[in-house]
């Protein structure tokens, strides 16, 4: 199956990202670089709103940042208007930096620390997703001591196994996520939080996975969420104002994945939440999603230099480039296949069928298996397609090499919003130590 469709090119037969000669890029701010088109950010998000407007359904679209957080990255979201998920105080930190509304920032995490969490409510972030027991408690002890008040969900495991990678799985009974339904969890901690001077339940979130390409498991979260909901009003007069349905929504990397539009999604999840309330009697409540791979995933590109060639009778040849799994250890982590395209000529014939390896000191840093590209040489750029999610925010030091530079680029121009790591920067932290 041809990857035309997934990149643009220029009168040069160039790639181009956001408008931009690839090679002019790595010219520019060199290799390896992560490039991401701003404007495909904005266009899916208004994929997702589109979809909701066109249904009538309140909404609202949070991004999921632990996909890729920056500053920059942030900023963008606040001029769409979104809201934001953090699970860090890092990520906070980041995004108070961005001057991002606080109002809309939800706060995830299964292990929130007691800082992290008087954080939160000293910059009054709009809701906390509650995820445990210990957090109830520690939450209730912050804002008795603050008298502060806060917006909180209780983070449910329905029981949806997705049809994901098994690591990639939040929404069965024995993940390390939420509380469990099935087992009365959900309704003790319901209970509990309802009886808090402090916190105001306006929700359920739940989130059944990631990399998800059919609608079904979203359909029967919302109809096993509307069950509970139906269940707690009966029992408590309870109702929602919100569901937040989490993320997980699946993107194109490869020719087996077959992507569903972010219209379609939305479309069949609010016919589903519209059938499942009006069976029950109940209003709709507003519906959240967290889209974070489905907003930036296929937007991101990392352009490598090839270097280094083995070739060995019999075998596939291996092409090596800059960069690896220290800037992508989705290949090596979660087996995660990816496409790539000769940059100076993403349309060319391919000639051959090489192994892309990394630069690192593992024989696991494969960045793809088995790749189909023209021939290549020492210093020919090649792009590694739809990187945009987990790759840089998973990036590591390994072997004492710098992190890449990030660039945004739209309508022609590019801009630098993370600097490449210097040697300096590496030894940054370090200390010396003199025996004694």
């Amino acid at each position: 199956m041809s990857t035309e469709k997934y990149y643009h090119t220029n009168n040069q037969g160039h790639l181009t990202i956001g408008g931009v000669d690839a090679l002019e890029l790595t010219k520019k701010f060199g290799s390896p670089l992560v490039a991401y088109d701003v404007g495909q950010i904005r266009r899916q998000y208004q994929a997702f709103a589109t979809g909701f407007e066109q249904a009538q359904s309140p909404y609202v679209i949070s991004y999921a940042s632990k996909a890729f957080a920056t500053v920059a990255m942030y900023q963008v979201i606040k001029q769409l208007g979104g809201h934001i998920d953090v699970v860090s105080g890092g990520e906070l930190y980041t995004a108070l930096r961005a001057g991002f509304p606080t109002a809309k920032i939800s706060f995830h995490g299964n292990n929130k620390t007691r800082e992290e969490l008087i954080m939160a409510v000293k910059n009054h972030v709009g809701v906390i997703i509650l995820d445990n027991f210990y957090e109830i408690e520690l939450l209730e002890e912050i804002l008795t001591e603050t008298q502060s008040h806060m917006q909180v969900m209780l983070r449910v495991t329905p029981g949806v196994t997705a049809h994901t990678h098994e690591y990639d799985q939040t929404g069965q009974e024995d993940s390390k996520f939420g509380f469990d339904v099935q087992s009365g969890q959900a309704e003790q901690a319901f209970i509990r939080v309802q009886a808090s001077t402090w916190m105001t339940l306006i929700g359920l979130h739940a989130h059944i996975g990631s990399q998800i390409l059919e609608v079904d498991g979203y359909q029967l979260e919302v109809q096993k969420l509307l069950a509970l909901v139906h269940e707690w009003s009966q029992k408590f007069g309870y109702q929602p104002q919100v569901l937040n349905l989490g993320g997980g929504f699946g993107i194109h990397y490869t020719a087996a994945d077959k992507e569903l539009p972010a219209q379609t999604f939305i479309t069949q999840i609010v016919q589903t939440m519209r059938a499942s309330a009006q069976e029950y009697h109940l209003d709709q409540p507003a519906i959240w999603i967290e889209p974070g791979r489905a907003l930036v995933g296929g937007a991101g590109y990392s352009l490598y230099t090839v270097g280094s060639r083995k070739d060995v009778p019999g075998l596939t040849s291996c092409v090596a480039v800059d960069g690896g799994m220290g800037d992508n250890i989705r290949p090596a982590l979660y087996q995660a296949d990816y496409e790539a395209v000769l940059a100076s000529a993403p349309a060319a014939q391919p000639r051959e069928t090489v192994r892309l390896v990394g630069r690192y000191c593992e024989s696991g840093d494969v960045l793809i298996k088995q790749v189909s590209l023209p021939a290549t040489k020492p210093g020919d750029v090649i792009a590694v397609l739809a990187t945009g999610a987990y790759g840089y925010s998973m990036a590591s030091n390994y072997n004492r090499v710098p992190r890449p530079a990030v660039v945004f680029a739209e309508n022609g121009r590019a801009q630098e919003v993370v600097t490449r790591e210097t040697y300096e920067d590496l030894i940054s932290h370090d200390q010396s130590y003199q025996l004694k």
